[in-house]
């Protein structure tokens, strides 16, 4: 499929990308705890930070497992079908995380975005705005619908070639 080689190039890049921010999301906690505990100064900064940070890695770990097809599901209805309708169940089941993923992630993401910059609204410590912080969500919306219509099309390709056999 020529969708492929993008695919891959974006789980590495998201996979990549979320090791980075994890190792700053490490770093600001250990600083934090060496800040606050040893130094008896705890930094304002790296705590906001180390929230901000969790934030993009969790959004952006969603986006990569729904690459993987690793979300959480309930596979018993799966297992009751016979292997020649399963992927129709992938496709109905990919379709309402896209509509999912549209509507609440990216469109309701824009929103807040709008909002908080609209608003001016800036974070306590580190005085950046907030819209800032929460374009991470129709960013990794935006990955999570690119790989729902990557494995609706790779599901009806395959309904698709086995009706012609």
């Amino acid at each position: 499929m020529i969708l492929k080689p993008i695919k891959l190039a974006v789980d590495r890049t998201i996979a990549t990308f979320s090791v980075l921010v994890m190792v700053a999301l490490v770093v600001c906690v250990v600083w934090q705890v060496f800040s606050r505990y040893i130094l008896n100064q705890p930094s304002t900064l790296t705590d906001e930070l180390a929230r901000f940070l969790m934030i993009w890695v969790g959004l952006l770990g969603a986006s990569y497992t729904v690459g993987a097809q690793r979300h959480l599901s309930i596979d018993f209805l799966s297992m009751m079908l016979p292997d020649n309708k399963k992927p129709l169940l992938n496709i109905v089941i990919n379709s309402l995380i896209l509509l999912f993923s549209a509507t609440v992630i990216v469109n309701g993401g824009l929103k807040l975005i709008e909002k908080t910059l609209a608003t001016s609204q800036l974070s306590a410590a580190l005085q950046i705005p907030m819209g800032y912080v929460y374009i991470v969500l129709p960013l990794s919306g935006a990955i999570m619908m690119f790989y729902s219509l990557y494995f609706i099309l790779t599901d009806a390709h395959t309904l698709v070639s086995k009706e012609g056999k």
